[in-house]
């Protein structure tokens, strides 16, 4: 697989993440089950997909007449990548200035930077 170089549009998210709910590959019918409350219609889905192969985060296999997606990027590679993207653009790839703006306003509670100091202190107890 080739390295991503720009995050997923949220759409094409909400179908990577439908691949990523499951073990192994999922047909095109499980799929836009899964996916029907969105409203797409076939074609828009067809283009989501097109685009995800295209991207090579997932590959296709014909099984009789069904379409199987299997994901070729794992979740976990992907919120690294949206992670870096992230820290790089808006903070300058400083996790301090990250944490340092949720202390600023009201989005992290006393609970929440207790559980953060845990956290830290393990990870530092870790790396030694």
């Amino acid at each position: 697989m080739k390295p991503l170089q720009k995050r997923l549009p949220d759409t094409e998210l909400e179908v990577m993440l439908a691949i990523w709910s499951t073990e192994g590959a999922v047909s095109r019918a499980w799929l836009e089950e899964k996916l029907c409350d969105k409203g797409w219609n076939r074609n828009t889905f067809n283009t989501y997909l097109t685009r995800l192969l295209e991207k090579g985060v997932i590959a296709c296999e014909k099984r009789g007449k069904s379409n199987y997606y299997t994901p070729l990027l794992s979740q976990k590679e992907y919120l690294d990548f949206e992670n870096r993207t992230f820290l790089g653009k808006l903070y300058n790839h400083s996790v301090t200035q990250f944490f340092a703006a949720l202390c600023r306003g009201e989005g992290i509670s006393s609970q929440e930077l207790d559980d953060l100091q845990k956290f830290l202190d393990e990870k530092k107890g870790t790396s030694k």
